[in-house]
């Protein structure tokens, strides 16, 4: 199956890009003017040592609140808009979010903009690693942004799912979660939580399963996912709720779950929250 959607697929027919944009696609909109493409490493040096031409860094812990008790929650609004202030969006954007890790903070950031209503973007597949196999240009020289006044709403609160709503659906025959952590911690036999193990029904693939590393940590074939989804119970008819410990690698099960046509629905508190309560059921 093709890795990449039809504009029509994803939000807005008006979409510049496919939700999943390859290198060579996105090399041909590098001049568009309402293009933003924002690079989120996991490690700030990937960022200085070569970056897609005009790409602003992002540092990934302003996708997260930092305040307890759950750090990995999302920002408040007012922290919310003056990021995507800062950064440069307005209304018209198309943003591209990429990596060097395989996706998990790209897709975070564009898990936050699907809570605020702003469904204009797309992942650069495989990220740099992907974009440097097929030899395209890098700068070294950081970028600036213009700045905008960009004033951020929840107005997409279905993409998010708490932590309480996940109680009340454990029993629903037509709700699953996906767990995006090692086997290890699924299993409970490690993490650094109050409490371990998962939650009850959830079944693991790790995100890691999810990349192709013979094709520079790309999303695996389409159809081989779904086959392997399916086998573990998880169906497009579904609503998946996806989490991790911190929402950053089920940010990436969230957006191949997208990709691949399913409803998906990001736990932001995850394992942090879940595993650290005393009123959660926890299976081991």
């Amino acid at each position: 199956m093709s890795a990449t959607l039809s504009s029509d697929q994803h939000g807005s027919e008006t979409n510049l890009l496919p939700l999943i944009v390859e290198p060579e696609q996105l090399y041909e909109h590098l001049d568009h003017p309402d293009l933003l493409i924002i690079d989120v490493p996991a490690n700030a040096e990937s960022y200085d040592e070569g970056h897609l031409p005009g790409a602003i860094f992002l540092d990934f812990r302003q996708l997260m609140h930092g305040g307890w008790p759950v750090p990995n929650e999302v920002p408040e609004i007012e922290a919310l808009s003056r990021l995507f202030s800062t950064l440069g969006l307005t209304r018209d954007t198309h943003v591209v979010a990429y990596d060097d890790e395989g996706g998990g903070w790209a897709a975070r950031l564009l898990w936050t903009l699907e809570l605020i209503g702003h469904t204009r973007y797309s992942y650069l597949n495989g990220g740099i690693h992907a974009w440097r196999s097929e030899g395209m240009p890098e700068n070294t020289a950081p970028e600036t942004s213009t700045p905008s006044e960009y004033h951020a709403e929840m107005l997409n609160p279905q993409a998010r799912i708490t932590c309480d709503e996940i109680k009340e659906r454990l029993d629903d025959k037509q709700f699953a979660i996906w767990d995006a952590r090692s086997s290890g911690e699924y299993n409970g036999e490690m993490g650094n939580n109050k409490h371990l193990g998962h939650i009850p029904g959830a079944v693991n693939m790790d995100w890691l399963q999810a990349m192709d590393r013979e094709r520079h940590l790309r999303i695996r074939d389409y159809a081989e996912l779904v086959t392997e989804l399916e086998a573990m119970g998880l169906t497009a008819e579904m609503e998946i709720a996806t989490h991790c410990q911190s929402h950053h690698r089920s940010s990436f099960t969230w957006l191949v779950g997208k990709a691949l046509g399913y409803n998906m629905r990001g736990y932001a508190g995850s394992w942090s929250e879940w595993g650290n309560r005393d009123d959660t059921p926890i299976e081991k």
